[in-house]
């Protein structure tokens, strides 16, 4: 893909992409399409699709009796690259009310809908706090509900990052009273008082910097036509995938790809994939579990 965007401006650039959006996933664009999206005028809209013929000559032709632009046969990407994880990512978030209808570049939506998940709510103002305290490397005192202990206790954390384990929203933070790093989850901070400066370094956090591969296969239980579909569906190859992870979000990971228990438990349909080096990943058991919340 030739990349011209950094001699343009970033907004003609951002419109630029926007034709080239509609172009692949609608099959056509047009002038209203760009007026609408960004608040142009008639001549500056023709002038951006004037300026992306000039670009890509072949990306788009004019249809005069549709009195649009469509996708040209040798349509070939100039100024993003097609991803259909950021087009899904754009169903979601319309799905779970976190992108307005109007921010979307989608023209014709697909009927769609997601599986519901418990809305884990997070203060705007304490995820404010913490993503200050990183920036500022300082800690800050909370005042924190746990599982361990019926009644929330006040702690001084230095928090250094924020993780999403598929659920939850969690901070990875030195704990200054147990003098470790550890994991807290956003929706359990109930409150913030207080900053203060820390020693507290997250070069020191080594689970956070380093990383472990699981290698994962389909069930061997699994019929070869079944190994087939679920290999396809991980994009295996040679009957085997990669997946890297953080050796701190190694215990969510395992988690949530149901790799954290014995894959006899379960049918095989259900179960579909297995570990193959799960002894060496199981070594790391240990660090795993210390970024879930302990406290």
């Amino acid at each position: 893909m030739e990349n011209v965007k950094p001699e343009l401006r970033w907004g003609v650039a951002q419109r630029l992409e926007f034709i080239e959006f509609r172009l692949f996933w609608e099959g056509h664009v047009n002038r209203s399409d760009l007026m609408e999206q960004f608040g142009l005028s008639v001549n500056q809209a023709s002038a951006d699709l004037n300026r992306y013929i000039g670009f890509a000559p072949d990306n788009m032709v004019y249809d005069k009796s549709a009195r649009t632009y469509v996708r040209g046969l040798d349509f070939e990407a100039q100024f993003l690259e097609p991803d259909a994880s950021r087009y899904l990512a754009q169903l979601r978030s319309l799905s779970d009310g976190i992108l307005d209808r109007e921010d979307s570049w989608i023209a014709n939506l697909p009927p769609y809908a997601s599986a519901p998940t418990p809305v884990r709510r997070v203060n705007p103002v304490t995820l404010r706090s913490v993503v200050g305290a990183i920036r500022r490397s300082e800690a800050v005192e909370v005042k924190y509900q746990s599982l361990s202990n019926p009644e929330p206790r006040w702690r001084w954390i230095a928090p250094h990052a924020i993780a999403f384990d598929g659920f939850r929203w969690h901070t990875r933070a030195f704990c200054l009273n147990d003098e470790c790093f550890k994991d807290f989850l956003l929706s359990r901070m109930l409150k913030i008082r207080g900053a203060q400066e820390t020693e507290a370094s997250a070069a020191d956090d080594s689970d956070w910097h380093s990383d472990v591969t699981l290698e994962i296969a389909p069930h061997p239980d699994l019929s070869d036509t079944q190994a087939k579909v679920i290999a396809l569906d991980y994009g295996m190859r040679s009957g085997k995938a990669m997946i890297k992870v953080r050796r701190a979000l190694l215990y969510y990971a395992l988690k949530r790809l149901g790799l954290d228990t014995d894959p006899a438990a379960r049918m095989p349909q259900d179960q579909q994939i297995v570990l193959l080096n799960r002894k060496a990943i199981f070594a790391h058991s240990e660090a795993a579990s210390s970024f879930k919340d302990q406290t």
